[in-house]
């Protein structure tokens, strides 16, 4: 069909003819005719209907004043302009050439219908400017009632000399909310992509040559067809139902515009993924003034005072479909996200961790691989943690301890407080006794160290993960070449400069007498905070001092009977909200700590405040439980000379079964409601808040067609803002309960086990809050877990130590030891079974004359202690049988610690 003759009468006519030369340059055979005048273009080779139906509807779209040129509206909304427009033709699709859609592939080949592309039109709605061409790269949203004004339009106006393309549009839910839509040009992104070192794709990798090409492809066919008769894992997903990421098979090298030819350019507008256009647009935002001065410039600074309500990059689209996506296929990477591992039902399946990079960035798919990794490595230690709580559970009844104080009826215990306590027998606490040996059993050595093993082993593992994961995302050179300056160090230390000896270029420089002083500020703000823990434990140990004696005098019978566990658990539980009460203001100390001492650079800034916030929250966790651990009991003296504090209240001893019940009664509580807090602010809390923004729309008389019909960045904008400070929450709350699974172990058997189920909501909750609940986070770049894996590792030290101590000094396993083999039945016979603990618990136990407290009582009594009876020679003096067990648990300790640290 020749194609028809321009006439330049109007410019409508002149782009509707040139539009149509386009179409015949597009589907000319090869070689491609250049239509550069539409009478010369007699070779396109395509259906007479199909062209004049597409030119007429071009023609159309040039009347249409809904999907018209911006340029021809500005005069109908002021509060809507753009920049110069892009010459291109953008996809409409949101990368779904990326999507392989199941039921949809063999259409791939057919021609697309009106319908198609009406329903491609529907697609982009909210992620385009208005021409349905320019991509939204970002979202600045500000008020109109902002007195910000001078300041906002400067910055917008450098932002359009930095080449950027902007376009207001007014919120349909809220008249004083303004929009402006930000899309990076072509050139823009190649420029900046090569001042950011971007690595782009240059060349498909080759591993092997020809003869080994074909001996391994025959060697891979034979092990696919074997691995065809096996079971499938349940747990992987299907290839099918994810994208084929193309850019993971090739070799790359940073962009450089003089060397374009020589990277695979299949498609402009696919070429620069998503996440790497908003980080482009992000760093032009970090970096552009606002006022005249060194320090105005930054949209951090426009966000903290007011300029401008929040800035972030858009989703996709929808994270849900009317359609199936087995049959329909995914809309786009959201939807593909939600559908294959934000929901609930796909707990037990592998997380697709290439899609998440892609969408979320490097340093966020580097935290759900590491968090994939540390639930996987949960499950070993929950099995043999489980183990040993049940060989607890069912060596109970025969535990020969256990039997003696349950028998023990005539045995009278000395009181355990100063005026309201009565005299109780021993066997009165024979509940305890069982649930002592719940957790302190034969078994409890070997968890000990199998959690210590356990927890080295899972770090170097994580190591060879991650280098995997670094080569496979193409990061192994990013850290040294690509790291910048934040702008506020810049800002700050711009008048002194000092040239790179890496890169050989100048930059600012912060004087070392400047940085020592700012760092001894900060660390005494640290010391400070610390001592505030301290005082807070403290104050919760008079409490429980105080409290002993109101229980102990109680009116209810349970309460007065159980008054050691109503004194630990009412404790624990004012421990557990002084804590989360304490924990906000730690986070904005450290905050300002951080900020004060100006690092150089965002991993130096992250890691400083992860550094301090780990700090506070570890001692302020820990401090209760290592008091539990290692000082109840050990100071409050003897019958007749007891230690009081402030000689006032008497320090509170161990129960007759040992101080272990309370310390796994402060962790199980702490660990289970700390637990449920943060999975209700993580995902509660949001749900919460953007009901109530729901509600308050409707309110305002918003119907619910309006609210299916917003755009996709107004959807956005009532979404939750990802947390202030990234992904510092979430790794300090895996850290944290890390240290729970580690450190106190050899108390609490069941840590792991809680930890792994825990795990397994919090991937999918994480997952589920990153998707559906919050605004797009910026995708950055990161080459590991940054600071935390220091603290790892520093957490495996102390847990070896710690552990050491506890099945020591808190636990009986050395008393009991020393008398099955010094004073039991079984001395120097060479082995230890249960019989060889018969009369432990007498052994254990001292005689005190009850006449000399001076109450009214007559006979004797017993308490926890190796000392010297009344009537001795030397009465009331530590034993020879309390050298011994002193010996041997401190030579335990060494030997338990020089044991797993050369395992």
């Amino acid at each position: 069909m020749p194609c028809p003759e321009p006439n330049t009468s109007s410019e409508p006519e002149q782009a509707f003819f040139i539009s149509a030369a386009k179409l015949c340059a597009a589907t000319a055979p090869a070689p491609a005719l250049e239509c550069r005048d539409i009478s010369s273009c007699s070779g396109c080779s395509v259906r007479t209907s199909k062209v004049m139906e597409t030119l007429e509807n071009n023609l159309l779209k040039l009347s249409n004043t809904e999907y018209g040129d911006p340029f021809l509206d500005v005069g109908k909304n002021k509060d809507t302009y753009t920049d110069d427009s892009e010459h291109g033709n953008y996809d409409a699709r949101t990368d779904q050439s990326l999507l392989i859609q199941n039921k949809l592939i063999r259409q791939k080949t057919e021609p697309r219908t009106k319908s198609s592309l009406k329903s491609d039109t529907m697609a982009s709605l909210g992620l385009f400017f208005k021409d349905g061409k320019k991509r939204i790269d970002y979202i600045l949203v500000y008020k109109k009632s902002s007195p910000q004004v001078e300041k906002r339009s400067v910055f917008e106006k450098n932002l359009r000399a930095e080449g950027l393309m902007l376009e207001r549009e007014p919120a349909v839910t809220n008249s004083d909310i303004m929009f402006v839509k930000i899309h990076c040009p072509w050139e823009t992104l190649c420029k900046y992509a090569e001042r950011m070192n971007i690595r782009m794709p240059f060349r498909k990798k080759c591993y092997y040559t020809d003869w080994r090409s074909k001996t391994m492809g025959s060697l891979q066919r034979n092990i696919r067809e074997l691995k065809s008769w096996l079971p499938r894992n349940p747990m992987k997903l299907d290839k099918e139902a994810l994208p084929d990421l193309e850019e993971t098979d090739c070799y790359t090298a940073p962009f450089s515009r003089a060397r374009i030819h020589h990277f695979t350019i299949n498609n402009k507008d696919s070429f620069f993924s998503n996440s790497t256009r908003s980080r482009i647009v992000h760093h032009m935002l970090q970096r552009t003034k606002y006022e005249d001065g060194k320090s105005k410039m930054g949209i951090n600074r426009l966000l903290n005072n007011g300029t401008y309500e929040a800035a972030f990059p858009p989703h996709e689209g929808s994270h849900k479909s009317r359609h199936p996506i087995k049959t329909h296929g995914a809309q786009n990477h959201r939807h593909l996200l939600y559908e294959r591992w934000a929901r609930w039902g796909m707990w037990y399946k592998y997380q697709p961790l290439d899609l998440i990079r892609r969408y979320f960035g490097e340093k966020i798919g580097l935290y759900f691989a590491w968090l994939g990794w540390y639930t996987g490595m949960l499950i070993p230690a929950a099995l043999v943690g489980l183990f040993v709580f049940l060989y607890g559970l069912f060596t109970m009844d025969s535990s020969q301890v256990s039997k003696e104080i349950c028998e023990a009826n005539e045995t009278i215990m000395c009181p355990m407080c100063e005026r309201n306590c009565t005299l109780q027998k021993l066997n009165e606490s024979c509940i305890y006794a069982k649930v002592t040996h719940l957790f302190d059993n034969g078994g409890t050595v070997f968890f000990a160290i199998f959690m210590a093993i356990w927890a080295t082993v899972f770090l170097e593992f994580w190591k060879r993960r991650r280098a995997v994961l670094t080569y496979d995302w193409d990061l192994i050179d990013w850290e040294d070449e690509e790291e910048e300056l934040r702008p506020q160090f810049e800002a700050k230390y711009s008048q002194v400069e000092r040239v790179n000896p890496i890169t050989g270029k100048p930059e600012p420089f912060q004087p070392f007498p400047d940085k020592l002083s700012r760092l001894m500020v900060s660390v005494s703000g640290i010391f400070f905070m610390i001592s505030l823990v301290l005082t807070a434990v403290f104050a919760v140990v008079v409490y429980r001092l105080v409290a002993m004696e109101q229980f102990a005098s109680f009116k209810w019978y349970f309460i007065k009977k159980y008054w050691q566990f109503a004194t630990s658990g009412t404790g624990v539980c004012i421990n557990f909200m002084i804590i989360m009460s304490l924990n906000i203001v730690y986070e904005k100390v450290a905050y300002l700590l951080t900020d004060l001492e100006h690092p150089r650079t965002e991993s130096e800034w992250e890691n400083s405040f992860a550094l301090k916030m780990f700090l506070f929250q570890f001692v302020n966790l820990n401090s209760s439980i290592f008091y539990i651990a290692f000082f109840l009991g050990r100071f409050a003296g003897r019958p007749g000379k007891y230690n009081k504090l402030f000689n006032r209240w008497r320090l509170e001893e161990c129960h007759p079964s040992g101080c272990l019940i309370d310390l796994c009664l402060q962790m199980g509580v702490i660990m289970v409601l700390k637990q449920m807090w943060n999975n209700f602010m993580e995902l509660g809390y949001p749900l919460l808040q953007n009901w109530w923004s729901r509600r308050k729309m409707k309110r305002k008389g918003q119907s619910m067609e309006n609210k299916i019909s917003l755009p996709q960045w107004e959807k956005d904008w009532n979404l939750q803002p990802m947390n202030l400070h990234g992904l510092m929450d979430e790794y300090l709350e895996m850290v944290l309960q890390f240290g729970f699974t580690t450190i106190f172990v050899a108390a609490f058997p069941l840590a792991p086990l809680l930890a792994l189920l825990n795990n397994i909501i919090e991937i999918r909750l994480d997952a589920y809050k990153f998707v559906t609940q919050w605004r797009r986070p910026m995708p950055a770049r990161a080459t590991d877990i940054g600071i935390w894996y220091g603290i790892l590792e520093g957490i495996g030290v102390l847990a070896v130590i710690t552990n050491a101590f506890v099945i020591a000094i808190t636990s009986d396993y050395i008393p009991r030891f020393v008398y099955a083999y010094k004073y039991g039945p079984c001395t120097d016979q060479g082995y230890r079974q249960e019989k060889c603990l018969k009369g432990y618990v007498n052994s254990s136990l001292s005689v005190f004359d009850l006449s000399e407290l001076g109450l009214g009582y007559s006979g004797y009594c017993r308490y926890r202690d190796y000392r010297a009876p009344p009537w001795s020679s030397t009465p009331y003096e530590f034993t020879l049988q309390f050298w011994h067990v002193l010996a041997a648990r401190l030579a335990f300790i060494i030997v338990f610690e020089h044991l797993v640290f050369g395992i």
